[in-house]
């Protein structure tokens, strides 16, 4: 019998997902497909391994023990696991057809859609992945400004551009690798140094955990128009949940690009550029970008319905009161435990517990939490990915849960010696070496 949503459980028996990663082991390098999802951002011994099932914001991993999930398939899922009405668009399709010999007019329904919810969306282009389409704005930049080098903030996938700022930049030529360079978030004097008529364009996530200062973003937004080079907005996690129309919509900021994907259709796959048909023209004849799969009709009409709910169910605002109990709730917590090295930081459709390395090490921390927090019925990774299923109830639970658990942690941290609390691994950083981005002094 798993374990259900119950602050008296014993840590989950993950039997079967234990020896399914065992199967795993040498089949499938590093075990899974993504980092966020495999072993190491999880408790080894503690945390499933796989789940099987899901229904609302509630999953089920394969031994069949239940957890609220702050992870939502690492973003997708923004309206809730075997979402009706996103499911029946799905089944509906499924009866008619998946992929054709010519196009499918979901491409020009879908398109139309965004166009309407998406402020620099004059044009539309459809992908599977964040990293195609984030790698299809660099090209598109590169041959409109005639410039190469590029400049970018935050995570943008695995292609080589992007990938070669980060210590995981093996099988990258070098003559790749001295094209793209990074800055740090709401360091604009960094963005002014270092722009010059080399710069093809600014890419960024508009927003991670930290909030735009000093007009960050209006600044960075003339910049790159004084300097002729393309703004892009990676809206991957912002996009459909921040607001319908993403980042560029809740600030007021429009991009000359951006990119979506996770949120659009609610798990199915789907990416998407948008951008002035000036810039995006450049498709037509100049640029390369087409795939296979791009007018694959299932996704095409789960994101027809997801959107849809999006808009006339103001999801978005419903993430956002959520998301604002958690980020409050946790907080205040922590000032009433006297526990100023952990703080819950973000925005109310995404936040993340942060832990201060000068009091003890974080993954330990972080470790010692998500342990607790599965054992009491949470899919725990340090984030709060909220989505329309999330009740109050859950809400409610979730801080219970935080109650019992942050004052644990501050007897281990004061005990000096968490690592003798844990119960399996400690949990490992996604990129080894954050030290190793190249900064902006071109």
């Amino acid at each position: 019998m798993g374990n259900k949503i119950d602050l008296k459980n014993q840590y989950p028996c993950i039997t079967n997902s234990q020896e399914l990663i065992k199967r795993a082991k040498g089949l499938i390098p590093s075990f899974t497909q993504t980092l966020a999802k495999g072993p190491t951002q999880w408790s080894d011994g503690v945390a499933p391994n796989y789940l099987i099932s899901g229904k609302g914001a509630v999953v089920y991993d394969i031994d069949g023990n239940e957890y609220i999930d702050y992870n939502m398939g690492i973003g997708p899922i923004v309206l809730g696991y075997c979402y009706d009405v996103v499911d029946n668009a799905i089944i509906s399709q499924l009866e008619k057809g998946i992929t054709f010999s010519l196009m499918h007019p979901l491409e020009v329904e879908v398109a139309e859609l965004i166009r309407e919810v998406v402020p620099n969306a004059e044009s539309v282009r459809y992908s599977k992945t964040g990293c195609d389409v984030t790698s299809a704005a660099i090209r598109i930049a590169r041959a409109y400004t005639g410039r190469d080098k590029v400049l970018c903030c935050g995570y943008h996938g695995w292609h080589d551009w992007y990938i070669s700022v980060t210590d995981l930049n093996k099988g990258i030529p070098k003559l790749i690798n001295d094209l793209t360079y990074t800055f740090n978030y709401n360091d604009i004097d960094s963005v002014k140094q270092a722009l010059d008529k080399d710069i093809a364009c600014v890419i960024l996530e508009p927003v991670i955990f930290e909030k735009p200062d000093n007009n960050f973003l209006y600044e960075l937004r003339e910049l790159c128009s004084e300097n002729g080079s393309l703004l892009i907005f990676d809206e991957m996690w912002t996009g459909f949940r921040m607001a319908p129309g993403g980042a560029q919509e809740y600030f007021k900021v429009i991009p000359d690009l951006a990119t979506f994907s996770k949120a659009i259709a609610n798990g199915m796959p789907l990416s998407v550029i948008t951008g002035k048909y000036e810039y995006m023209k450049v498709l037509e004849n100049d640029v390369f970008f087409y795939t296979t799969f791009g007018g694959e009709a299932l996704s095409l009409a789960a994101a027809k319905a997801t959107i849809n709910e999006i808009r006339t169910k103001n999801v978005c605002q419903y993430l956002s009161n959520q998301g604002e109990k958690i980020l409050k709730g946790i907080n205040l917590i922590v000032k009433e435990l006297n526990m100023d090295y952990v703080k819950c930081v973000g925005y109310p459709f995404r936040s993340i517990v942060t832990f201060n390395p000068e009091v003890a090490n974080p993954l330990e921390m972080k470790t010692f939490v998500q342990q607790e927090m599965i054992k009491r019925g949470i899919l725990w990774g340090g984030f709060h990915n909220i989505c329309f299923s999330h009740t109050d109830e859950q809400i409610d639970y979730t801080l219970q849960a935080y109650r019992e658990v942050l004052p644990l942690l501050k007897t281990v941290v004061e005990s000096g010696d968490i690592q003798k609390e844990l119960k399996g691994k400690i949990l490992q950083p996604v990129f080894r070496k954050t030290t190793n981005f190249k900064k902006s002094n071109l």
